[in-house]
């Protein structure tokens, strides 16, 4: 464990702080340090965390951020993001299990939230929900072609996402 080499989003820094906070092992994935994979064109994920039981996870952190009074959900990333994340979880082996945790900032108090979950890091409130990529991957809707993202319905992404506090 130690700082990132690169400088990363306040989503990812407050999720290593949670990680820190609960005492859980963990790497920070940095794109210069991926040495080991060197012929691999692979994204990178961000964090490898340790579990006590079950698999250990391959986490691709999104970060999102919230509107007052919303109860949707931003859950939309890139079909590369899905493909690399996927070719990840195959490199490392059934030991492992990737996700993506969306990270979700909050602008009012934590109450407020649609989360059951909420932590703060540096005067801010996140909550926090992750989908393995397999599921994802099931249930996702093209969102725009020409910047190849996709999304997942809402009803879908609440049935199958799930706090992070639930991986561990």
């Amino acid at each position: 464990m130690g700082p990132r080499s690169k400088p990363s989003a306040h989503y990812e820094a407050a999720f290593e702080d949670f990680l820190r906070r609960k005492g859980l092992p963990y790497i920070a994935v940095d794109e210069a340090k991926k040495s080991l994979f060197a012929d691999a064109k692979l994204k990178s994920f961000d964090f490898a965390v340790y579990r006590p039981t079950g698999k250990n996870l391959l986490v691709d952190v999104k970060g999102r951020a919230c509107r007052s009074g919303t109860t949707s959900l931003q859950n939309w990333t890139t079909r590369e993001d899905i493909d690399d994340l996927r070719q990840w979880q195959d490199l490392f082996g059934e030991s492992f299990l990737a996700i993506f945790l969306f990270v979700y900032h909050w602008p009012d108090r934590p109450e407020t939230a649609p989360f059951k979950d909420m932590f703060q890091f540096q005067e801010r409130w996140y909550g926090m929900l992750g989908i393995t990529v397999h599921d994802y991957r099931k249930a996702m809707r093209a969102r725009s072609e020409s910047w190849g993202t996709v999304h997942m319905p809402m009803a879908d992404f609440r049935r199958l996402a799930k706090p992070f506090e639930d991986w561990l």
